[in-house]
């Protein structure tokens, strides 16, 4: 053995240790999963660095070691392939399902539930609330003429056409994509049979969703909804005025929970107290009940109803029925 040799050895052993050390560590790393102290959200912005991204990561104790992290990030070749967005960490998770999430893009969503019977105004008000969206932008896009004909809506706002549900959403998710999504919905929910029903009963389609949102306004329950709609179908065709309070309150401005006869005087398109027919557009987003209920509304001669006082309604075939039922209630009252 030479001089240098004997000299190289030790060097090399050390080397060797160190490699040893490092190895054992990185595997300890990977494969040692690690629990935050608490539930915590990193939001990862466009463009951030990755070197930011794996501090911020340390920083929340979802991993142990932003260096690890990040020499882990360069051997799998994902570094670059990180998405966007907020990231909620609570339960236990190795380096390498971190990275997975990120990859994946698997941010935190926001459940947005929008009951039937909700006009666009409520659904912004609620999407705002929730922290979803700007109620602003959203009433803009929703009455934005381009953007609704893009959806193949033939109205002039989406008032009606966003189906009331449950979705998921990320945070963040542009107001269009939310709109899209509730239209995407209520065409899948507005099925060929609806349309062909209406169209015997001499409705066109924005028309049928205009009588649906009345009757998911006016009906105290689902099993009444037919036959709401029986009562409303009869006057269209004895061209009777609707008469539906629903319609008049969408119509003024001032509502504050109590219609007044000045409303009910006051001419708008919406009263149907002072006009013929249907309004222009529907006044609320119908569930499918109600569309279904327009649609196919109930064999009956019913042309009034006024509330019970218990949710449900009590129908007439005449003025003077409608009127003793009118009577009894205030009694009731």
């Amino acid at each position: 053995m030479t001089r240098r040799s004997t000299l190289l050895l030790p060097v090399l052993l050390v080397f060797l240790l160190l490699a040893i050390a490092v190895g054992f560590e990185f595997g300890s790393f990977i494969y040692q999963p690690v629990t935050p102290a608490a539930s915590t959200m990193v939001i990862v912005a466009p463009g951030l660095p990755f070197t930011e991204v794996a501090g911020r990561l340390q920083d929340a104790g979802v991993v142990r070691s932003a260096s690890g992290f990040k020499l882990l990030a360069w051997l799998r070749g994902d570094a670059r392939r990180i998405k966007a967005g907020p990231y909620d960490f609570g339960g236990p998770a190795t380096p390498g399902r971190v990275l997975d999430r990120l990859v994946a893009g698997d941010v935190r969503r926001q459940r947005l539930t929008i009951p039937e019977g909700f006009s666009l105004r409520e659904i912004a008000a609620r999407i705002e609330a929730e922290g979803i969206g700007s109620a602003e932008t959203f009433l803009q896009l929703a009455r934005d003429s381009e953007f609704i004909a893009s959806l193949g809506i033939a109205s002039p706002s989406l008032e009606g056409y966003l189906y009331p549900d449950t979705y998921l959403f990320d945070s963040g998710t542009p107001e269009d994509r939310i709109i899209r999504a509730m239209v995407r919905q209520f065409e899948n929910r507005l099925a060929p049979d609806l349309v062909e029903g209406a169209a015997k009963a001499g409705l066109d389609p924005h028309q049928l969703v205009t009588l649906a949102s009345i009757v998911q306004k006016e009906a105290g329950s689902r099993a009444e909804m037919p036959v709401i709609a029986a009562v409303f179908h009869n006057r269209l065709r004895l061209n009777m005025p609707l008469q539906a309070d629903p319609t008049v309150i969408y119509g003024v401005a001032d509502y504050n929970g109590t219609i007044t006869r000045k409303h009910l005087l006051t001419p708008t398109p919406y009263n149907t107290y002072r006009m013929t027919g249907l309004p222009p557009g529907p006044i609320a987003c119908p569930g499918e009940d109600a569309l279904r209920a327009a649609a196919f509304p109930a064999e009956s001669d019913y042309l009034f109803f006024v509330a019970s006082g218990d949710g449900t309604h009590t129908f007439s075939r005449t003025l003077g029925e409608h009127n003793r039922a009118v009577q009894r209630y205030r009694l009731n009252r």
